[in-house]
């Protein structure tokens, strides 16, 4: 595992060619082994027996359908310059994060240690319960509503997920879901362009 502190220069992503190592949960320290990790500071404790039985596949992009650079860790690092780009003005002063965002060139950041409360989901409701972030981890995936994602982000997504229902297995294929299914009055990720019948059936034979 590799790690860094948010000031340090972010490592590029692998080769296509490469043969990436099988993604697998540290019991100690709560985080992919074999991935980056940049602390959050936009995250707490969950309650207290709370157990983690669902995972949130969001898709983001800053500026909106513009790929690449530094801005998502700065938003979930509590670091974006919010006059960088219009865009940026609504989010001033907003506190967010995910435990993982898998970037177009399949390269994973984890930002979160799983067993802490990532500030992903937001005002959200799945299966009876509202405070989704409470019993959840939450994916980003680099990407829009109007772009097809990479192969490689859904590979990487596949592996990632597996690795997450071998090390919490009350998570079921039935609870890997989109922020639209648990906000659906405000969200839209991860999008129309999100292949769900097929990233469902590569995980089910993955895990």
């Amino acid at each position: 595992m590799s790690e860094q502190t948010p000031s340090a220069s972010r490592s590029s992503g692998p080769p296509p060619q490469m043969r990436l190592p099988r993604l697998e949960v540290d019991a100690q320290t709560q985080r992919l082994q074999d991935v980056t990790f940049l602390s959050s500071p936009h995250c707490d404790a969950r309650p207290v027996t709370m157990e983690i039985d669902t995972i949130v596949i969001h898709a983001i992009a800053l500026p909106p359908e513009t790929f690449g650079g530094s801005y998502i860790d700065d938003l979930f690092l509590g670091q974006l310059d919010c006059d960088a780009h219009p865009d940026f003005k609504g989010l001033r002063d907003v506190r967010v994060s995910a435990h993982l965002c898998i970037r177009r060139d399949g390269r994973i950041t984890q930002y979160v240690p799983f067993d802490q409360r990532a500030w992903h989901a937001g005002e959200s409701w799945f299966d009876g319960r509202t405070r989704v972030n409470d019993f959840s981890i939450g994916v980003e995936l680099e990407g829009s509503d109007t772009q097809p994602f990479e192969e490689i982000q859904y590979r990487r997504l596949v592996e990632a997920g597996a690795a997450l229902m071998r090390a919490y297995p009350a998570i079921e294929l039935s609870r890997v879901i989109g922020h639209a299914d648990i906000a659906p009055a405000r969200k839209t990720d991860p999008g129309p362009h999100f292949d769900w019948p097929r990233f469902l059936t590569l995980l089910e034979h993955a895990r």
